[in-house]
């Protein structure tokens, strides 16, 4: 069964290209103009992957991120208005799983859009499973799950993407741009304030947890998930 797509902006032209590509790739495509409707899609459909414009009439796209998020984590992608650091970066804050600047070539998003879809789908049973353990922590990517004393927490695709790649690697020092490289695994045009956003979430799950690890900033370099020797 093809992957529901709903791409979601007030743009016939952009929504129309984005139809097209993605329907190419043998995506099925939602389309909404406007935050409420986009909203009723979500719930009615259940859509694999949410392409979200910011500047919609009516509900922007921050308050239709926000509404979302406190009913599943499905992967976002927000699409924001060139050079506007503080909309990306909002927008990751509220759980947003990456974003694309416009103007956009249309294959950069399907790209984005394949890989994220490719990273949150299960694997096969038989596979091996990609999981980390640490005194009351664990991250499993393959059926995307965080588990903190124990209890499942919900947590971004990304930020369990990040925190497993640092904690498969401890006490490794990674600088914020072999993170970019690494984690988000295709070509990235974002900035590297985008690790600082996602490390900064990961800190408000995992404070207090345990005295044996921590994820800690290095300095002008970077970070990493250090462990007791």
């Amino acid at each position: 069964m093809a992957a529901k797509i709903l791409c979601v902006d007030d743009e016939a032209n952009i929504i129309e290209l984005m139809r097209l590509y993605l329907k190419n790739e043998g995506y099925e495509v939602l389309v909404a103009g406007d935050g409420e409707t986009a909203l009723k899609l979500f719930r009615e459909e259940s859509p694999a992957l949410i392409l979200l414009d910011i500047m919609l009439p009516g509900r922007d796209g921050w308050s239709v991120c926000r509404e979302i998020r406190q009913e599943s984590q499905v992967p976002i992608i927000m699409l924001t208005a060139k050079g506007e650091v503080f909309d990306r970066v909002l927008g990751l804050e509220l759980g947003a799983d990456d974003y694309v600047t416009k103007p956009f070539e249309a294959k950069e998003v399907v790209a984005r859009v394949r890989a994220v879809l490719r990273r949150t789908t299960p694997e096969d049973a038989g596979e091996r499973d990609k999981e980390v353990h640490f005194d009351k922590l664990s991250v499993n990517l393959t059926t995307y799950e965080l588990r903190v004393n124990g209890k499942k927490v919900d947590a971004p695709p990304k930020e369990m993407e990040l925190l497993y790649h640092l904690a498969s690697n401890p006490n490794k020092v990674f600088t914020r741009n072999q993170l970019l490289d690494e984690v988000w695994g295709f070509e990235y045009y974002g900035d590297s304030r985008t690790i600082d956003v996602h490390v900064k979430r990961l800190r408000e799950k995992l404070e207090g947890v345990s005295d044996k690890w921590s994820l800690q900033t290095v300095w002008s370099v970077g970070y990493k998930f250090a462990v007791e020797a």
